[in-house]
């Protein structure tokens, strides 16, 4: 039975970065990103690289505002053998848990460091993970050169990164992770890779539903409850899912996939989707806002689709997960 992980040590969001792109610079956290740069390879020779260095800075950002080294990383992204986590990470003295939860990564990443801090098994944590629209795009549809049409229910993957450190109970005002759930793996049979949304949002309403029936929370005790990217059709499918449970989230509900767009006019489908999107959002605007006292208690919740090009081409369904991340101010 899957049981909520409450913290008695509140590990504390010691800092946080992020890095993003054009596009991104010019939704809805413009201003907000703490790295941008103008074009798809921020000075790389390859879309991959470019990643890999969006990850780096990002975190080397996180660590320099921390003032600390963390003992142990916890990072992933989208690509084959998450190569743009390890390349970026190479260098660095820490112990490295590559992890590879999809777009869920953010969540999962904060959620790990959390527990190994608040046991006592690390000081400091990193957690951090990244995304880009180009190499996602050769690597699970189409190369660019190939001028596909994308389907209106596709998602846009965020060219983005978070970073956050995490450490032990600090006196200063900061972010606190409260709780977590981990999610388990949900499959409705969806096999359209077009269509990330109605594919996760079956994950995030049992890992929601079950959160807040074992917490015997109230939805509208919290001033949001984040999901990662299901963008519109994801978010409509989540609310109809969640009503069979008897629970309404529609008055504290955002997705980061429907949010991090919002106001560019570039055709971007259903949303941002990617493991740079709940990330982006989380580092640029979500973890300021409860810095700032705007925000006093959310929930954090990921979704990732759990697919490869290859299970796509051999017809196999998309199973997802969905990890929820409690954090408070």
């Amino acid at each position: 039975m899957q049981k909520i992980v409450y913290f008695e040590n509140k590990p504390s969001i010691l800092s946080f970065a992020s890095c993003g792109g054009q596009l991104e610079n010019k939704g809805a956290f413009s201003g907000e990103i703490d790295i941008t740069f103008e074009d798809d390879f921020f000075g790389e020779s390859s879309f991959e690289a470019c990643e890999t260095k969006m990850v780096k800075k990002a975190s080397e950002l996180a660590i320099a505002r921390a003032k600390t080294e963390p003992n142990i990383i916890f990072a992933g992204d989208l690509l084959n053998q998450c190569v743009a986590t390890s390349f970026a990470f190479r260098e660095e003295k820490a112990s490295f848990c590559g992890i590879y939860g999809a777009c869920s990564n953010m969540s999962l990443s904060l959620a790990l460091s959390s527990v190994f801090v608040n046991c006592g098994a690390a000081e400091t944590a990193l957690a951090a993970t990244s995304s880009h629209f180009c190499s996602a795009e050769r690597q699970y549809r189409f190369p660019l050169e190939y001028a596909s049409q994308r389907e209106k229910s596709a998602g846009w993957t965020v060219t983005g990164s978070g970073a956050v450190i995490v450490g032990a109970q600090s006196s200063s005002p900061a972010p606190f992770v409260n709780s977590v759930l981990f999610g388990q793996l949900v499959d409705l049979g969806v096999k359209d890779i077009g269509n990330m949304g109605a594919a996760m949002a079956p994950a995030a309403a049992d890992t929601i539903s079950r959160y807040l029936k074992l917490s015997g929370a109230n939805p509208n005790e919290f001033d949001a409850i984040y999901t990662g990217d299901l963008g519109s059709i994801g978010s409509s499918l989540l609310y109809k899912l969640l009503e069979t449970d008897g629970i309404d989230v529609t008055k504290v509900h955002k997705d980061c996939g429907s949010m991090v767009y919002q106001g560019e006019d570039k055709d971007i489908g259903a949303g941002g989707s990617g493991c740079g999107c709940s990330a982006l959002t989380l580092c640029s605007h979500i973890l300021p806002m409860l810095k700032q006292e705007k925000l006093r208690r959310i929930l954090f919740c990921a979704t990732g689709a759990l697919m490869s090009p290859l299970t796509v081409q051999q017809g196999e369904t998309i199973p997802s997960v969905c990890h929820v991340v409690e954090i408070s101010n």
